[in-house]
Order: C-alpha cells, then sequence, then structure tokens
C-alpha cells in the first residue's frame, strides 16, 4: 500500500509544516507534484489523510492516526539506508565481545555508552567466558574481541592491551560454611574442604584438582554454588558485593585477597572491522591518559 517513500516523505512535512507549498519549498519540488504524490498516498490507503475545504489543508482523522507510522516507517527507511551505506564502507554487520567476570569498570561501561553513539546501527553481542575459553571464541572466529585475566605467558596468535584498573578475587564461604568462623585459615586447612573452582570449556582435567574439587565455567555458578555452602571459592569481590546477597563470609587467607589485571584481546591476524578498530583504540587512548 504506502509503497512510495517520496510519497510518505511528502505526507509528514505537509503536516507538519502545515500547507503543501511549504512542504514543496522544504523539499525542493514542485507544489504540483507534493499534491500529486499525496493524493496517490490517499488512493492507495484508501482514506482521505487532509482536509482540503479550506485555504491551508489540515490533517483528517485518519491522516492523525497514520502520521506517527508514516514517521516510523521513514525513520527505518533512513536507518537501513545508513546500514546499507555503512557496509558498503566496511563497517561490520556485528561486533562479538567475550566479557569476563573478573572485570567490572565504569570507564569501560562509559566507553560502551560513546560506542552506542558512534555505531548507532551496529549490532553488538556480548559473551561469556573465562581464561583458554574466551581465546577459544576468538581463535575460532565466534568473537572478535576479549576480555580476559592477565595471561601469565604470551600467545603467539594474540595481541593484548591492558585495561586501566584491577579487580580483587578472595576467598569466600557461605555463611553456615564450617570455616565462615574461623580465624586465619591455612592452606591445609582450606584443602580440608571442598573447592568450588572456574574451570573453562576448552581446559582438560587437570590432574592437581582434589577429587572432591567441583568445577564450574562461570564465576556466577560459582558464586551460586558457594552461596549454597557446597564449599569455598576464589570469587571476584566486586561479584560477590552485587550478587552475593550479603550471605557470603571472606576468608582470612594469607597470599588473599589478590588483584588480578584484565586485557583486551584480539587475534594478529584478524580482519577487524572499523567499529573494534575504534574500540581499541579508544582504550588504548584511555589508558595513556591515566
Amino acid at each position: 500500500m504506502f509503497n512510495s517513500i517520496d510519497a510518505l516523505n511528502a505526507f509528514v512535512h505537509a503536516a507538519q509544516l502545515g500547507s503543501f507549498s511549504a512542504a514543496a519549498r522544504h523539499l525542493g519540488k514542485s507544489q504540483s507534484t507534493i499534491s500529486e504524490a499525496i493524493s496517490q498516498l490517499e488512493i492507495d490507503a484508501g482514506l482521505q489523510l487532509f482536509d482540503r475545504s479550506s485555504r491551508q489543508p489540515s490533517l483528517t482523522p485518519a491522516g492523525t492516526r497514520l502520521l506517527s507510522h508514516a514517521r516510523h516507517v521513514l525513520n527505518s527507511h533512513a536507518d537501513l539506508t545508513h546500514q546499507a551505506r555503512s557496509l558498503q564502507a566496511g563497517l561490520e554487520a556485528q561486533l562479538s565481545i567475550v566479557l569476563s567476570d573478573t572485570f567490572q569498570s565504569l570507564e569501560f561501561e562509559a566507553l560502551l555508552s560513546e560506542f552506542a553513539s558512534a555505531f548507532p546501527l551496529l549490532r553488538l553481542e556480548c559473551l561469556v567466558g573465562e581464561d583458554q575459553d574466551v581465546l577459544a571464541l576468538l581463535r575460532s572466529g565466534r568473537a572478535q574481541l576479549g576480555l580476559i585475566r592477565a595471561l601469565e605467558s604470551d600467545e603467539a596468535d594474540v595481541c593484548r592491551h591492558p585495561l586501566p584498573g584491577r579487580t580483587e578475587i578472595a576467598i569466600y564461604v557461605g555463611q553456615q560454611h564450617p570455616l565462615a568462623s574461623a580465624g586465619t585459615i591455612s592452606s591445609a586447612e582450606l584443602a580440608a574442604h571442598r573447592e568450588l573452582k572456574l574451570s573453562s570449556y576448552s581446559e582438560t582435567m587437570p590432574s592437581t584438582h582434589s577429587p572432591r574439587c567441583w568445577l564450574a565455567p562461570s564465576y556466577l555458578m560459582l558464586l551460586e554454588m558457594t552461596l549454597r555452602d557446597f564449599g569455598w571459592a576464589a570469587l571476584p569481590s566486586w561479584l560477590v558485593q552485587m550478587f552475593g546477597q550479603n550471605r557470603l563470609v571472606m576468608l582470612d587467607v594469607p597470599t588473599w585477597p589478590r588483584a588480578v589485571h584484565v586485557d583486551l584481546v584480539w587475534l594478529r591476524q584478524a580482519q577487524l572491522g572499523p567499529a573494534a578498530c575504534w574500540l581499541i583504540e579508544q582504550i588504548k587512548a584511555t589508558q595513556h591518559q591515566r
């Protein structure tokens, strides 16, 4: 029915500016062209959109009802055109980022707000992974960028850049756990109780794990298990503060809590698009300002 963007544009501008002649001047067309476009739109719709009984046409009730829909179609058409031009210019259709629960940064959240403004039509996918799972998602092509707990050794195919700030990981138990009321706890005392340990999907079963150790691929799962008093776990402190419901106890263990740094990583040979490159450069610029 409404198959002409030009006709919809004429309708919206005539309604907004109050006359066909004003719409014609604004759009750089003749008044007869605007009148003909709107008349054809009325024929297609089977409705009278303007009351022409007075000198200045005014919207009919039907025209008033359809005006917001016409604006919506024009906005969608503009978005479609902008997206097509962005793709022609090389902008990736989607950017997938793997996020780590070790990291919470207000600076990074603010950067994502700038990212949303800079690339309003880009589809952003946020995945969650830790350690080797982040690298596996990059290497498989499933994601282009990742946040990861700083690697202990260099990976030949991985570029990395440290993010500003750091997070803290401490050892926690539920309030009913036997260790909850203890003082300073030794490693031997910890070993006498079940450990709830992070284990990535891509990790093979390490022989160093105790048979009593329970494994999970995400810190949120470990936190839930800790809340149920299944054992003790090393958890990001920000995650405990936000989701621990004030029901977890931080244990006093030598060498804990520990500071954890987080890197932004991507594959060295990856063909990154403009949005991914923009995000990398902005993070680097933030680091240089500190």
